[in-house]
């Protein structure tokens, strides 16, 4: 699909906290694909790098993702993350 938005939000979990991370980004899943903006998204561990973690996430435009922006999930998991990791910008691909 032409125009889509690609993301790829890097995360490293903090000593001890990732099992909390990882399982808040993969809760992320099923309600983020359901929006009908997103075209997908994945969590991923790091299978060399313990607590390195990253999510792929395709979105349809700007406007769907800011929607997401502002959905119960993601303010959800944005606070364990701020909790549980030490986040990195999301980059565009």
């Amino acid at each position: 699909m032409a125009n889509t938005l690609v993301l790829v939000a890097e995360f490293q979990a903090k000593p001890g906290q990732e099992d909390v991370l990882r399982d808040a980004l993969v809760a992320m899943i099923v309600p983020s694909e359901a929006e009908a903006g997103c075209l997908g998204y994945r969590p991923l561990a790091d299978p060399v790098k313990p607590g390195s973690m990253i999510c792929l996430e395709e979105w349809r435009d700007e406007a769907a993702l800011e929607f997401h922006f502002q959905t119960p999930h993601f303010k959800y998991v944005a606070q364990v993350s701020t909790r549980s990791s030490r986040r990195r910008s999301p980059s565009a691909a």
